[in-house]
């Protein structure tokens, strides 16, 4: 059998998923998209996970975009199913209940920095370069990178990436706010995780609700956005966790959240 192109590694309340195509630079292929989408959905659906981490095998690439030798024996219908899969996947990754922070340790174009958009919080190596280069291959970005970077980094910024293809370096990605850490390349997974293990001490139907109240607030007014805000708080007002967390409070101790 062929090795998986999709690894996953649980830990606790934490998920590794590690894109394991190094040769070629973790670059995406019909078969990585399949594993990371049966990969997501065992995630959504396990409670015991509380963070995702995404990371690219070996230290050149987190990922180098879509695999271009193999677009390149594809029809034009092949490649309009492999967009519209591409597109979906990383929307699947963002719709994720859970936090999901990118480990960027290396190379990522393209799709590569189009996953990180996608992921709700990036932590880059001191030697990632990121970039959303297609139209430098008389394309654009067809996975999200259009509508994703100016939401994070504004729309001047954006159009001037994505109009130039330019690449940069992760301490330029942390001064536009593409990033929100940078760190050397043999401390990347322990910083993310380290934020994960942050974001896991906290309750986990919380955290998910203040997700979900950021993402669809802000495509809202912020009259709307509001009500929207106290809808998900209602949502926790009878949990178990936000009785531990008074108690745990009153009782000057660590709170036991057990997301219910």
């Amino acid at each position: 059998m062929s090795e998986p192109t999709v690894l996953v590694e649980k830990d606790g309340s934490l998920c590794l998923l590690t894109l394991n195509r190094p040769r070629v630079m973790n670059s995406i292929s019909f078969q990585m998209l399949r594993e990371l989408n049966e990969a997501l959905d065992e995630i959504r659906f396990d409670p015991s996970v509380r963070c995702v981490i995404i990371t690219g095998a070996g230290d050149r690439a987190f990922c180098a975009g879509a695999d271009l030798k193999e677009r390149a024996g594809m029809s034009e219908d092949q490649v309009r199913r492999y967009i519209h899969t591409i597109r979906a996947t990383f929307t699947e990754v963002e719709n994720l209940p859970m936090p999901v922070i990118a480990a960027v340790n290396g190379v990522a174009l393209g799709g590569g920095t189009e996953l990180a958009l996608a992921s709700d919080l990036r932590v880059a190596s001191e030697t990632a370069t990121l970039g959303l280069t297609e139209t430098s291959l008389a394309i654009i970005p067809g996975a999200g990178g259009t509508q994703r970077l100016p939401r994070i980094v504004g729309k001047a910024k954006a159009k001037e990436l994505i109009f130039t293809a330019k690449r940069i370096t992760a301490a330029e990605a942390l001064e536009i706010g593409l990033v929100n850490r940078v760190c050397p390349p043999d401390r990347l997974l322990d910083t993310a995780r380290e934020l994960a293990e942050a974001i896991c001490r906290n309750g986990p139907l919380a955290v998910r609700a203040a997700k979900r109240a950021i993402d669809r607030g802000m495509e809202m007014d912020l009259t709307d956005a509001l009500v929207f805000e106290s809808t998900c708080y209602e949502t926790l007002i009878p949990t178990e966790d936000r009785l531990e967390g008074l108690r745990a409070f009153r009782e000057k101790r660590k709170p036991e959240y057990r997301g219910r």
